[in-house]
């Protein structure tokens, strides 16, 4: 195919009746092979047992007395917004109070919703505004909720359907981003035009308070409601890697942070942190890509620059992440991929620090909520490949308070976990984790991601113990280039023209799988999404040796074209512009699309995706698995119509789409 011809636009039209058409006779052929026997039938029913177990976890977040958390069950399959008190919450069954059953509500006014979030209003969290989706898009529907009544406000704060930025300012007034009308989005498809929108008065009436330019990402507002702290920050991402944030003083003006455009800020009562993504020359110092910097922000805002160094990585840790509660900092830690928790305590002039306990020795620590406002106090969840998870609440200085633990949803008696080490073919050394049993002689699937600076963490999965593992599989996860696992740095190296090495990084995996005898590439079946479906497509044109299965989920294929589909130009900082001809000439290289040939023995693919997948196109999949059935290739391919880009919108279709993947690849490589 040439870089201009493409017989397959027609199937970009998401909606439209000729494309829908193929997607059914697609879907048909699919469910006909892979849905026929007792295994799939089998293990869909106990993946559902895991997605609608009543003693999962139901994982809470506090908005100042409650715990709230959103369910989804066999009962609920759309989910009910409900909360507790802690006290409850303690207990063995916990009195939940009901706010929003999504099912009642799509009944009862004829919509197919599906729950996205809520924002709840500072101090007294009596009111809400609940953004539900059609179909599990990334567009939603936004609704006031009182939270005293238990019921939407009549005339309350309502906006049609949108990719849209809402936030509390008051009771009365709220910062909205949306589709204002034409030139109020950016090319991305975000908000470009940011307003504060007072009640009672028309929305084209707002007042604008910010503007991005149209090539940006997006923009955003916020008030930051810390008691004695109130202040109010907008800002832009004009990419997907770099923001300015601006403090809005008490004339109206805008007070620039300024911090290096790739860094990330965090304002928390009288602090800053800065998180650097590059090396920073400022004050006569030096600062170190992935450090994490401190300083007072008023002393800040004036032009000081005297700055408390926080974290520092080194060639085997990097910061994952932090999380203020009302007197100190937790920092989430990575050491070759396995999880160090510290926290640390503002002090005159030094910050002090302790470990903080709760890390487990080969897995992941997740802190999940903390009461930045009113307390030290803290959840974290703790899992591993074969740990299930455990929420932990703690308070900084105390003990740490077992609130939950979830089951075993399957027997790991004989399975164990190893860390390798690969090398890529620039000699760098590549982490994988290799779940499995003694005996590895039957299939095993690796899995990866390598974008955005996104880190694979070892966590447990049901799923995957019932679906893969119990089968006699082995799972494998590769922390490749151009994820977070070690930093900025590592992620950096797989930017755009640099992202072979990520590509490189996991085929080096792959044999050293091999070389290892863990298994053949007959054996061996690989799997990612939306990036990762991008990963799955380069596996599968450019290393198709190595490989005896190719599952490519919500993909990105076609790098012509992903920058004019839907959110695609959002990520042009990450691989490039296709339009630019410096760009595209090694986008074209390795762009799944334009790399299928009719002549090369590939092995069985299957692509999924879904038809409301807002996110990443849905044409991606489709015009692949066109483009190869056109050269004589029979790969597999099956479209949800519900589920945005997580390809499902409750548990029966998360069951349905993941057994049909395991039932492809057992089939596929296990005969």
């Amino acid at each position: 195919m040439t870089d201009d011809a493409d017989p397959y636009l027609w199937l970009e039209d998401v909606t439209g009746e000729t494309a829908l058409d193929w997607v059914r006779d697609r879907n048909a052929e699919t469910t006909a092979v892979l849905t026929d026997g007792e295994r799939f039938e089998t293990t869909k029913a106990r993946l559902l047992e895991v997605l609608d177990a009543d003693d999962r976890i139901p994982y809470p977040r506090r908005r100042g007395a409650y715990l709230y958390n959103f369910w989804q069950d066999a009962a609920h399959p759309r989910g009910l917004w409900r909360r507790t008190t802690l006290e409850q919450y303690r207990s063995a069954t916990p009195e939940w109070t009901v706010l929003l059953d999504v099912d009642a509500l799509g009944e009862a006014e004829g919509e197919n919703w599906v729950w996205n979030s809520a924002s709840v209003l500072k101090p007294d969290y009596n009111l809400a505004l609940v953004e539900l989706s059609r179909g599990g898009a990334d567009a939603t529907v936004v609704r006031e909720f009182d939270l005293r009544t238990g019921e939407f406000v009549a005339d309350g704060f309502t906006l049609p359907e949108a990719k849209t930025r809402v936030s509390w300012i008051d009771e009365d007034t709220v910062y909205v981003g949306t589709d204002f009308g034409e030139g109020s989005l950016t090319t991305s498809g975000y908000a470009r035009v940011v307003k504060r929108w007072r009640r009672g008065t028309p929305l084209e009436t707002a007042e604008t308070v910010f503007e991005g330019k149209p090539e940006d990402v997006t923009v955003y507002a916020y008030r930051d409601q810390t008691p004695g702290f109130e202040r109010d920050l907008v800002g832009r991402f004009p990419d997907f890697f770099t923001s300015e944030e601006y403090l809005v003083t008490a004339d109206g003006d805008l007070a620039k942070i300024e911090v290096p455009d790739d860094a990330g800020v965090d304002v928390h009562r009288e602090w800053l942190l800065i998180t650097l993504r590059s090396d920073w020359t400022v004050g006569g110092s030096t600062y170190l890509t992935g450090s994490l910097l401190a300083a007072d922000f008023e002393t800040f805002m004036t032009g000081e620059r005297d700055l408390t160094v926080l974290f520092v990585p080194d060639e085997h840790t990097s910061l994952s992440g932090t999380a203020w509660t009302k007197n100190h900092l937790i920092l989430v830690e990575l050491s070759d991929v396995k999880t160090r928790l510290e926290v640390l305590t503002p002090g005159q002039g030094e910050w002090s620090r302790a470990e903080l306990p709760g890390a487990p020795e080969v897995g992941s620590a997740d802190v999940i909520d903390t009461d930045p406002d009113e307390s030290d106090e803290y959840l974290l969840n703790v899992s591993g490949y074969l740990q299930p998870a455990t929420l932990l609440r703690g308070e900084v200085g105390g003990g740490l308070e077992t609130l939950r633990q979830a089951p075993a949803f399957f027997d790991a008696d004989g399975l164990s976990v190893e860390q390798h080490f690969a090398t890529s073919d620039d000699g760098t050394k590549v982490p994988y984790f290799v779940v499995s049993g003694t005996d590895t002689s039957g299939p095993t699937l690796l899995y990866g991601y390598g974008g955005f600076e996104v880190s694979l963490t070892p966590s447990y999965s049901g799923g995957l113990g019932r679906g893969w593992l119990e089968h006699g599989g082995t799972y494998v996860v590769a922390n490749i280039r151009g994820g977070g696992e070690y930093g900025p740095a590592w992620h950096r190296a797989a930017l755009r023209e640099n992202r072979p090495r990520a590509y490189e990084d996991f085929a080096a995996v792959a044999r050293d799988l091999v070389a290892r005898g863990i298994t053949t590439p007959e054996r061996l079946g690989m799997q990612g999404g939306s990036n990762g479906g991008l990963l799955a497509g380069v596996m599968l044109t450019r290393y198709p040796e190595l490989f005896g299965a190719v599952v490519s989920q919500v993909p990105l294929l076609d790098l012509q074209r992903y920058h004019l589909l839907l959110a695609g130009a959002s990520w042009m900082a990450e691989w490039g512009d296709p339009d630019d001809p410096a760009d595209w000439s090694y986008l074209k290289t390795f762009s799944p699309y334009h790399n299928v040939h009719s002549g090369t023995k590939y092995p069985p693919v299957f692509f999924v995706t879904s038809t409301r997948d807002d996110r990443v196109h849905p044409g991606h999949a489709r015009k692949m698995a066109a483009r190869m059935i056109e050269l004589g290739h029979a790969p597999r391919y099956y479209e949800n119509i519900e589920g945005g880009h997580g390809a499902a919108a409750d548990n029966s279709q998360r069951a349905f789409m993941s057994a049909i993947v395991y039932e492809f690849l057992l089939r596929t490589l296990a005969g």
